[in-house]
Formats: structure tokens, sequence, C-alpha cells
């Protein structure tokens, strides 16, 4: 019972932070293009840095129902399965998560600059960097689903 409800929250949380995972490339995206119009930029700053802290929160949600998924066992084995007992996938997965969140920290690095004056690579180039993450994720939910080794 107590297995599948954190499996749920942790996807939950998961979700919400592959989304701003997805949207803030997308903000500065939109920061590159606006040329001399402060109010945008102004607005667009705000939004990119409430979802940078809303990112950072759902990504230690779903850290910790994940770390509880993967260790909790040695705590609870009971309630919880050891579900990645002698598997290497969950090497791989974590490895490209440490990639997904270090792409999401330099994405707030530069929308912290951009509030400092410095400018962002131009549109083209943020606009390719914006697909890296789903690329990432399709790994992700690959290695999750099939646990190929």
């Amino acid at each position: 019972m107590i297995y599948p409800l954190i499996k749920s929250l942790h996807l939950l949380f998961v979700i919400a932070w592959m989304a701003t995972v997805f949207y803030l490339p997308r903000i500065l995206v939109n920061l590159a293009e606006t040329g001399n119009e402060p109010a945008v930029q102004a607005r667009l700053q705000l939004m990119g840095r409430r979802l940078y802290k809303f990112g950072h929160n759902m990504f230690g949600l779903a850290f910790l129902f994940g770390l509880t998924l993967w260790q909790g066992w040695r705590m609870f084995p009971a309630a919880l399965p050891n579900v990645t007992a002698g598997m290497h996938w969950i090497d791989a997965k974590l490895t490209l998560v440490a990639v997904l969140l270090v792409y999401f920290i330099c994405c707030g690095r530069l929308l912290k600059r951009t509030a400092s004056g410095v400018a962002l690579p131009p549109s083209r180039t943020l606009r390719w960097l914006n697909e890296l993450p789903v690329l990432l994720l399709l790994a992700v939910l690959y290695l999750v689903l099939a646990k190929p080794f």
C-alpha cells in the first residue's frame, strides 16, 4: 500500500520538475528575443525566477521520494521492496538525472546573469539547447521502463 503511494508522489514531483526544466529555457529564448523592451524583460525575469525556485522545490521532493524508493527497503523492508537489487540501470538513470539537474542549474545561472546585464547566447542557440532535456528524459524513461541491464 505504501509503495504505490510513494512511487506516485515521486512521479508527480518528477513531472512538475520536468515541466520547469522544459519551460525555463523557453523563457530564456523569449528574453533573448525581447530586444529593448524593459517591461517585457522584467516580467520574464520575474517569471523565470519564480519558475526556477518552484523547480528546485519540485526536484527536492522528487529526490526525497526517489531516494525512499531506492533505499527505503533498508529501513522498512516489509513495506518497501528492493527494486534495484543487482541491477545497474539505476546507475545510468541517476547519471542522466544528474545531467538534467546540471542543465537546469545552468539555465538558472543564465537567467541570473541576464538580470545583471550579461547578454544571452543567440536565441537560435537557446532553441537548440531547449531540445536537450527531451532527449535526456527519453533515455531516462527507457531505462526505467525497460531496465535493460
